[in-house]
């Protein structure tokens, strides 16, 4: 790799395809022991942020948790469901 004009590099395009890399997207640099470590960034709609935090993430892990485990019940209508709820 060579740093060209207005110090631009071009990552080569096994690294691109690797990553899954687009025009346009976003990519965060650090140096760290001498190193440039350059690492692929993605952009969340603001709408969609809440589903990103911590707290959402922990409980989508627990709901899939009880999945796997078999902690579910299926209902044949809403009225169960609702029955089910208020025991």
């Amino acid at each position: 790799m060579q740093i060209r004009q207005n110090f631009q590099i071009t990552l080569p395009a096994e690294i691109r395809k690797k990553l899954h890399l687009e025009v346009g997207d976003f990519l965060e640099t650090e140096i760290k022991d001498g190193r440039v470590i350059i690492k692929p960034q993605k952009t969340i709609d603001a709408q969609q942020a809440w589903f990103w935090s911590k707290e959402w993430q922990e409980g989508e892990k627990e709901a899939q948790a009880d999945l796997e485990a078999g902690k579910v019940k299926k209902f044949k209508n809403v009225e169960d469901l609702i029955a089910d709820l208020d025991k």
